[in-house]
């Protein structure tokens, strides 16, 4: 069998071990140590933010952010449905009801006409969010000043969801420092990878310290165990910082190698009839995360699930578009706003979308594999 093509597999820079042998030879193995001190340093440098706290995945991260901005049992918070689960499940956690707002065609990302129309709404019967979770899907920065804007005059604070997006830019801002809070994924398959692992990222540095004392169970001052809240063991290893230390120096030579898989598949595929790259806003700066694209059925004949089934026959690893969450069976009974009355826009993306092979460890070769197989099913 041919070698397989992964999505987005780990690629280490070599440097890892480095920061990992340390946390062994001098005994910083909990979830504590100088390698979450200078990983959560030097994230928030990266950043451009006041301070970040390490957690054990950007789930928890979202958790802790929702938990600090005060959603309780009943709450409503609004998140974009063009997203991975991890985005609401933390809602969720707390006992409060996710309202899912539809995407936008010039990024895929919440769409401001859907979140405008939906706080008038809920503001009209006094049932505004607690939060509105703001994802940057695949890599791609969601309409920022739009979106921030209209959360401002209601009063209601951003979560910015950027899992998929660290190293990318809104108007030369980094993504992830836009809202009260930014959150960051390591898992696996991001561009960085600390095996698992995510990072709380704020300009409000008292939040990111109650945030660490939430992580930890929220033990209080005392002598023995004695807690006046319910915390989380979320705290990140000292040993899985290091991994991310290692990673964190080679996340601009990430991002580039990202880009350049796009560009190839853009120059080989482009001019396919029916074939729609995801578009990258004017003045902003993707990290290219995953290449994904649209297949327009009026033009191709073949649909992203039989796509997927032709690289996977030949060891090669496609995704469909994630499934809008107002369309999973958890969340059949939320409130959802469309983009507009005759579109909804998040449905049709998940309809056409495929998510392409995007390591940055892939080779030229392997990707060359892939196109081979693209153009001639494309084609026909």
């Amino acid at each position: 069998m041919t070698k397989r093509i992964l999505l987005s597999s780990p690629h280490m820079s070599g440097n890892e071990q480095k920061y990992i042998n340390e946390a062994f030879e001098t005994n910083w193995i909990a979830p504590l140590g100088p390698n979450v001190n200078a990983f959560e340093k030097e994230l928030a440098e990266y950043a451009g933010t006041a301070g970040a706290a390490a957690t054990s995945s950007g789930t928890a991260a979202i958790h802790l952010a929702l938990d600090l901005v005060g959603v309780k049992r009943g709450d409503r918070v609004f998140c974009a449905s063009l997203t991975f689960v991890a985005s609401a499940n933390p809602i969720l956690y707390l006992g409060a009801e996710p309202v899912f707002i539809d995407s936008e065609e010039e990024t895929w990302n919440m769409s401001p006409v859907a979140l405008k129309r939906a706080l008038e709404e809920l503001n009209s019967v006094e049932k505004l969010p607690k939060a509105v979770i703001v994802v940057n899907l695949y890599g791609h920065s969601a309409k920022m000043d739009e979106l921030m804007a209209i959360c401002d005059e209601y009063g209601v604070p951003v979560i910015e969801d950027a899992a998929e997006s660290l190293g990318s830019l809104y108007k030369g801002k980094k993504s992830g420092s836009f809202g009260q809070f930014g959150v960051y994924s390591f898992n696996g398959n991001k561009i960085i990878t600390t095996s698992g692992g995510g990072m709380l990222v704020s300009n409000d540095v008292d939040a990111l310290a109650q945030s660490r004392f939430l992580a930890t169970q929220a033990r209080d001052t005392a002598p023995h165990y004695q807690h006046s809240v319910v915390g989380y063991n979320y705290r990140m290893s000292n040993i899985l910082a290091g991994v991310g230390r290692g990673q964190l120096e080679v996340l601009d030579d990430r991002v580039k190698a990202k880009r350049d898989v796009f560009d190839r598949y853009v120059e080989a595929l482009g001019d396919i009839e029916g074939v729609h790259f995801m578009p990258e806003l004017e003045d902003t700066f993707s990290n290219r995360w995953l290449t994904t694209l649209t297949l327009d059925p009026d033009k191709v004949s073949i649909t992203p699930y039989a796509l997927i089934d032709v690289l996977e026959a030949e060891n090669i690893e496609a995704r469909p578009v994630w499934k809008p969450l107002h369309m999973q069976p958890l969340f059949e009974d939320c409130k959802f706003y469309a983009h507009a009355q005759e579109t909804i826009v998040s449905e049709r993306l998940f309809a056409e979308g495929l998510c392409l092979p995007s390591g940055s460890n892939m080779t030229v070769e392997e990707q060359e594999r892939v196109i081979i197989l693209l153009k001639k099913h494309l084609s026909n």
